[in-house]
């Protein structure tokens, strides 16, 4: 994937692993409105994945393809067992979390506290890819460094370690991270964006993968940033406005294939929700994914309104998207 887009000039265009977001119901969602972009798991925390319901943790569904799972962790050991895992599950990637600031993820010595041991993360990604076959690739995805670290000093030693342990790609956020004082929602806003250190990285490493990521709104910031990385990562606007999503493949990838009808998608994801329900999951595990699709279009708020309030109750069944869908169909005739 990665070694291609180098050769072939093709840019990557991803979403971001997002905790409590980016679950299987979101990427089956996210992967109606885009056929190209690389999608990500949430994290998942590598003994979770050895000891637990691998299943439930790691099972998607085929057209979610390409997906790259991320995992958590700072054992080395169980890091590689873990990838060999997600190698077996089908993963398109598998990527290593260096950037998550969470106190959860503090306690367990690894996310962006691994800034400040990055010959530690790169023995981890060597482990991973000696337990993965040569074609899967193995990926980092980082911060620009954390706390009182000097970014230019922290960011490059860290991709120089993991260069040489074989990763194949280097996602960065492009923030510090402040291990103390700030809470996980702040460090996605507060630590101010510098995007020119990720462009000076990728002037480092010119046959390596760097993409970025970091407050990115939306397609034409993409493109914007694509003339100087080559990825470019969207977290919280793609899951906010995921109506966008449906540009993705025009815009950033060329071809004739025209955008996706998002009447169309969510008469699949109605579908979609009648299957989850019926093997025993919840209408509003779908839908919740799906609250913005209509933003900024005539009938969004009652679109919005009705999936809150209906979605949750009992027996709830994908005709909460088809009802839904009949309120911004109504906006729309009245707009006319």
């Amino acid at each position: 994937m990665y070694s291609n887009s180098l050769k072939n000039r093709e840019k990557i265009l991803s979403i971001a692993p997002m905790m409590d977001w980016t679950d299987r119901h979101c990427r089956f969602f996210h992967r109606q409105l885009t056929r190209r972009a690389l999608l990500y798991t949430e994290m998942v925390v590598a003994d979770a994945v050895i000891r637990g319901d691998r299943e439930r943790l790691l099972g998607f569904d085929g057209v979610e393809h390409p997906v790259a799972l991320q995992l958590g962790g700072s054992d080395p050991e169980k890091l590689a067992e873990a990838a060999r895992i997600a190698a077996d599950f089908g993963y398109d990637e598998v990527n290593l979390n260096v950037g998550c600031p969470s106190d959860r993820v503090q306690s367990g010595t690894f996310g962006a506290c691994l800034m400040k041991t990055p010959n530690l993360v790169a023995r981890c990604v060597a482990a991973m890819k000696a337990a993965v076959p040569d074609a899967l690739p193995v990926t980092v995805k980082c911060r620009i460094g954390v706390d009182d670290q000097e970014p230019e000093q922290a960011l490059f030693e860290l991709a120089r370690m993991v260069t040489d342990a074989g990763t194949d790609a280097i996602w960065v956020h492009a923030r510090k991270a402040w291990l103390e004082g700030l809470s996980p929602k702040e460090n996605r806003d507060i630590p101010p964006l510098d995007y020119g250190i990720v462009y000076r990285l990728k002037a480092r490493y010119p046959n390596l993968f760097i993409g970025i990521n970091g407050g990115v709104k939306d397609l034409n910031q993409a493109m914007a940033h694509s003339d100087h990385v080559d990825g470019v990562m969207l977290g919280r606007a793609a899951y906010h406005e995921p109506g966008l999503l449906a540009e993705v493949d025009g815009a950033l990838y060329g071809g004739s294939a025209s955008a996706p009808e998002l009447p169309d998608v969510v008469l699949a994801m109605a579908d979609y929700t009648d299957r989850h329900v019926a093997a025993g999951g919840r209408a509003n595990q779908v839908t919740r994914h799906m609250v913005g699709l209509f933003h900024g279009v005539p009938g969004a708020r009652q679109w919005r309104q009705h999936l809150s309030t209906e979605a949750v109750r009992a027996g709830a069944t994908g005709d909460v998207l088809r009802d839904a869908l009949k309120r911004i169909d109504a906006a729309a005739r009245a707009a006319a």
